[in-house]
């Protein structure tokens, strides 16, 4: 016996599917501002609007049924061109959006609605009542230009009594679905006058099963909705039912094939269609007494009016068998996933320590295979958790809108890169230093449109988001063509906070980071957006508990960008393993440029050394944890580099190639520098992992300092 569904479950996809349609439903309010007669567009919009209101009248979510199918009703005045989208309307349904969104993260919260605060509650109010004034709005002057032809949905002029014919297959209750409740969703379409159910396939008391249906329904229903919306409230039982619609005034033959497409004998349908009201005794008549056709007479013309049967059975699987290539995948089983390849990944590396010691041959081998098929399953699993970043850009166009009309500026967002994949968990802990960049950039980098007619600019500003990948790692641009970073306001006031000492000369990237450290601002008035040092600082610090960093270019009079570097992810990595002493470290494959080996008697002199003509900045992994003990024989460097900067790491032994499970590092190691986390190697000891984008930060910083000339001379 199959196991019934989980309804806390299905709730849960219900939410998660909703919240992606009302991203959906943004993105093309946003594109119908620019192009307000896209009819496709606004065909979308109806159909997001349709499905979150069919769903949640499944579950009885009434306070959203009723909000959306107030906005669905003025989308389809939209739609059939009886309505323009303009700028007021556009606002007021991003509104409405804005507001069914705050009821799916109650629904989220709580688990239902079925008590809405005042505030809410008011809010639904308000924007109901606005959305009502384009119902009663007479019709648009909308003059349809040479391209544009209005669409044919199938509308029926005023209410109508439509008759439908419900057979719900006997799997519906197992698949999570109940009959009832679209009964109930189809009496917020209109009234449903009169419900006959039928027994026909009701088996004897001692073979019933409890899981199973047996029901069917015939039903009229008094409405002004069109055959296509009615037809979509039976969307989510699509592959379990029959559905057959007869519209208003349908004419003898439609009736008749309406009759002969269902499996009831045709005079006990004729009784039911008779109870329904749908026909009076006189039709019924007209119906029994017409023959069928004589020999030779020619076939009946088929109805090509819009009251001809609409028929909606099994035959639509075909149109939606591609769904059936997606499936939909708790976030936590995946990580759950990711863990045990890690564990896997530990315990292969043990199977094969332990297999090189044997000296078996065979058993080498095998473990060969096993960490080689490993290696693929860890590839295909972080692949799972790979997504487009596009998804995340585009959710800036309603921030760029609201912020531009909010500062008085006409401010476009450009999208390059959306198709660059990464980690799942990376994209979630981005948007949030994201946002504030890009505010940032809007609110200090764009100048007023007169300022930049004066100074040979477009009136309208230009902030771009743009993502490549790169050695490895993810980079993400913000960039704007607004007025630059002043760096003679930014030193002075450094030097005013007592950050850069009088007559000390920062190189020109040092001035730049400036802008990162806490409080620190250069606004000189406080706004809603900016003002009060606030951000810069945090969006650093968020960055970096995503092992990246973050650099500044800036010029003056031509605009600003900031450049963030992110891991591809943040649990699996290939590392290469060194030896310090006793201790191991792993360093990032995709950072090691080369190992060269140092020459005895030849010494790295003041944190240099000269490789083939290049001076290369090194860094002695043993003075820097303060390793203990004889090294090896030999040292050897090396060559690592990240972000533009490059820097030779001395170590004693090189180990190889390793497959690096990440590890955070306790709270107790939270201020140690140079280290990003630790793994466990297959001897079931630690190795820890090196930060090196940190390193090669203290690197540049240390050169940086050797080029700072000294005070300069009070006259």
């Amino acid at each position: 016996m199959a196991q019934p569904m989980n309804m806390d479950d299905v709730l849960q996809t219900f939410i998660a599917e909703s919240r992606e349609l009302l991203l959906q439903m943004e993105d093309a309010l946003l594109q119908i501002e620019q192009s307000p007669q896209d009819l496709d567009t606004i065909n979308g919009l109806f159909r997001v609007a349709h499905t979150i209101k069919g769903s949640a009248g499944l579950f009885g979510l009434m306070p959203i049924v009723e909000f959306t199918h107030v906005a669905e009703s003025v989308l389809d005045r939209v739609r059939s061109l009886e309505v323009r989208v303009d700028e007021a309307l556009s606002a007021l349904f991003l509104d409405a959006r804005d507001h069914i969104s705050q009821l799916i993260d109650l629904l989220a919260e709580d688990g239902h609605l079925d008590r809405l605060d005042e505030p809410l509650q008011l809010q639904g109010q308000r924007l109901g009542a606005r959305l009502a004034q384009y119902l009663d709005a007479p019709l648009a002057s909308v003059a349809p230009g040479p391209d544009d032809t209005p669409p044919t949905i199938g509308h029926e002029a005023g209410a109508g009594h439509w008759h439908l014919s419900l057979r719900f297959g006997p799997d519906v209750l197992r698949n999570g679905m109940d009959p009832l409740a679209f009964l109930r969703y189809l009496s917020t379409l209109g009234q449903v006058l009169h419900t006959v159910t039928v027994f026909d396939a009701l088996p004897s008391l001692q073979s019933m099963d409890p899981e199973t249906n047996y029901l069917g329904f015939e039903l009229a229903l008094l409405t002004d909705a069109s055959r296509e919306v009615i037809d979509g409230a039976f969307d989510f039982v699509r592959d379990d039912a029959l559905v057959l619609i007869l519209a208003p005034q349908a004419s003898v033959q439609a009736c008749r094939e309406h009759i002969d497409a269902l499996p009831q004998d045709n005079a006990e349908l004729l009784a039911l269609l008779v109870r329904c009201g749908t026909l009076t005794d006189a039709q019924v008549a007209a119906l029994t007494e017409q023959d069928a056709p004589t020999p030779g007479a020619a076939p009946a013309e088929p109805d090509g009016s819009q009251d001809s049967l609409a028929l909606s059975t099994k035959a639509s699987k075909g149109a939606t068998h591609n769904e059936g290539n997606l499936i939909r995948v708790d976030a936590a089983k995946l990580d759950q996933l990711i863990n045990l390849v890690g564990e896997l990944i530990i315990a292969g590396a043990g199977a094969n320590l332990v297999a090189v010691r044997s000296g078996i041959g065979e058993m080498i081998e095998a473990t060969s295979l096993l960490s080689r098929l490993v290696e693929e399953v860890r590839d295909s699993a972080l692949t799972l958790r790979m997504v487009q970043i596009g998804a995340t850009f585009t959710r800036f166009q309603r921030v760029v809108r609201d912020v531009s009309k909010e500062l008085g500026k006409d401010i476009v967002l450009r999208i390059g890169g959306g198709e660059t994949e990464l980690d799942k968990t990376v994209v979630e802990r981005i948007g949030d230093p994201l946002t504030h960049l890009v505010r940032n950039a809007m609110d200090h980098g764009i100048e007023a449109a007169s300022t930049r007619l004066e100074r040979g600019k477009p009136a309208q500003g230009t902030v771009r988001l743009n993502a490549y990948h790169e050695s490895g790692s993810i980079v993400i641009e913000v960039s704007d063509d607004g007025g630059g970073l002043a760096k003679d306001k930014i030193l002075a006031k450094a030097r005013e906070r007592g950050l850069v000492a009088e007559g000390q000369l920062p190189a020109e990237k040092d001035i730049l980071n400036l802008i990162f450290e806490p409080g620190f601002s250069t606004a000189d008035q406080v706004s809603n957006l900016s003002g009060r040092g606030v951000g810069m600082d945090v969006v650093k610090r968020n960055i970096t508990a995503l092992r990246g960093s973050v650099s500044l270019e800036s010029e003056e009079g031509q605009g600003t960008t900031v450049r963030i570097r992110l891991p591809l992810t943040l649990a699996i990595i290939d590392g290469f393993l060194i030896g310090v002493g006793k201790a191991s470290y792993v360093i990032p494959l995709n950072m090691v440029e080369e190992c060269i080996e140092l020459a005895p008697g030849q010494e790295a002199e003041a944190g240099f050394l000269d490789l083939r003509g290049d001076v290369l900045p090194i860094v002695r992994l043993r003075d820097m944890f303060a390793v203990q003990g004889p090294g090896g024989h030999r040292e050897n460097v090396v060559v690592v580099r990240y972000a533009g900067v490059r820097a030779g790491l001395v170590v004693d032994r090189l180990l190889g190639e390793f497959q690096t499970v990440i590890k955070p590092l306790g709270k107790v190691f939270g201020d140690a520098h140079g280290l990003g986390g630790f793994t466990i190697l297959g001897s079931g000891a630690v190795a820890l992992i090196l930060d090196i984008p940190n390193l090669l930060g203290l690197v540049a910083k240390e050169a940086t300092h050797r080029s700072i000339p000294r005070p300069l001379p009070t006259q």
